[in-house]
């Protein structure tokens, strides 16, 4: 009797199929796979029209490297319920002209942070000219947020940029449309002095939604001081003081 129980479970054991092996650092890492719940999905926005040239184009690509790598930004990242974002980075010109230089990825290390920021050094430009639509850049970056997979608290459009419309959408047509979607838009007016009228271009037609606001970067060569700040807030969750409005960067900063 003991014999063809044994027999039994033997031959059932043996019609099981085999559990995959236990692995704690993968298991770990699938949590933040695409699907995953993200404090914030964040699409960053870049100009990438004719008025860049290739000064001011380098000097935007490895600001948003070097305000990646510092440490006040992993410092956001892990201030939230989940400590972890989404993050991608677009270059736009024209209304049909955005192109990813970053996929969608998580983002909750310095190697992530490094990884990202290494991308962005090593890849070639690739847009030269085309116009600059803004309204388009917006709703470009809702869409691809809607597409993404994640699902993220917050979703913030970021977009960066050295002047107004001159072509496509209107840049208050697809704000409006990303923040009837539920989304924020934040900007970065790269303003060629400070009264040029641009920053006001963008907080009456770019910006909006809850918590939305710009920080103005006065030449490409501000550009670090300015994104590093924009990046801390829009991370951390902080609008600056009285909501939809400049986070004016500190003297000497």
């Amino acid at each position: 009797m003991r014999a063809r129980v044994l027999r039994v479970l033997v031959a059932v054991a043996l019609a099981l199929p085999a559990l995959p092996p236990f692995h704690p650092a993968r298991d770990a890492a699938a949590q933040a796979a695409p699907g995953a719940a993200v404090d914030l999905e964040l699409i960053l926005m870049a100009d990438c029209s004719g008025s860049v040239d290739e000064s001011e184009f380098t000097l935007q690509r490895l600001g948003y490297a070097k305000a990646l790598r510092d440490p006040a930004i992993l410092q956001a990242i892990r201030s939230g319920m989940l400590r972890r974002i989404a993050l991608s980075y677009v270059e736009w010109s024209g209304p049909s002209l955005h192109v990813p230089i970053v996929d969608w990825v998580v983002i909750e290390t310095e190697a992530d942070l490094a990884a990202f920021a290494k991308k962005l050094e090593d890849h070639p430009r690739v847009l030269f000219g085309g116009g600059t639509a803004v309204g388009n850049a917006i709703l470009y970056g809702m869409q691809s947020i809607l597409g993404n997979a994640f699902e993220g608290t917050r979703r913030v459009i970021d977009v960066s940029g050295d002047g107004p419309d001159r072509n496509g959408l209107p840049a208050v047509v697809g704000r409006d449309q990303a923040v009837a979607g539920g989304m924020t838009v934040n900007g970065l007016p790269i303003q060629e002095f400070r009264e040029d009228g641009l920053a006001e271009f963008f907080r009456d037609n770019v910006i909006g939604g809850p918590g939305a606001f710009y920080v103005s970067a006065v030449g490409f060569q501000d550009f670090f001081a300015a994104v590093r700040r924009k990046l801390i807030l829009e991370i951390a969750g902080v609008a600056p003081a009285g909501g939809a409005q400049a986070a004016e960067l500190p003297a000497g900063k």
